[in-house]
């Protein structure tokens, strides 16, 4: 009888450790999913704080060039009027503007003066109309307009025709 005894120990001790055993591999299985999810968590968070910090650039060079659309006008308008001159003062002005722009649309931004497309009330802005056959195009640009990285700032001034 004895050896009965003994045997049933051995028997609820080797239960006792696989019991132990699976609850501790289940354990570390519960660890290794919580710790999973949570570096998962982290690498959203960081492309997430990535995402926000690069579009809250964009929109803070977009409103810095947004204010230098005047700047832009102003260039425009001197070049019209010394449109007829051959001057010094007229090409130092024309390179100049020139040097700007370029200097911008290489940072992405994109003027909208276009004559004869076809008229878009997401770029154009229409304040008067010549008549015309059929399609809508555009006559006449009074005041050009600029996108900063595919979003329109300000949309053109137009005459449109049709």
């Amino acid at each position: 009888m004895s050896d009965d005894v003994v045997e049933n120990d051995a028997v609820t001790a080797s239960e006792d450790a696989v019991t132990e055993r699976s609850e501790a591999e289940q354990q570390r299985d519960d660890y290794l999913d919580s710790l999973q999810r949570l570096q998962a968590d982290f690498e959203n968070y960081r492309k997430r704080v990535a995402r926000t910090s690069e579009d809250a650039v964009v929109r803070a060079t977009g409103d810095l060039v947004a204010r230098m659309l005047p700047v832009l006008d102003a260039f425009d308008l001197a070049l019209a009027h010394f449109a007829e001159t051959t001057s010094e003062e007229a090409m130092a002005l024309s390179q100049a503007r020139g040097l700007l722009l370029d200097t911008l649309a290489k940072e992405g931004l994109e003027r909208i003066d276009a004559v004869g497309v076809g008229f878009d009330p997401q770029v154009h802005d229409a304040v008067a109309h010549v008549e015309g056959d059929g399609e809508q195009l555009i006559d006449e640009v009074l005041r050009a307009g600029y996108r900063w990285k595919g979003v329109v700032l300000r949309p053109a001034m137009v005459r449109v025709k049709g």
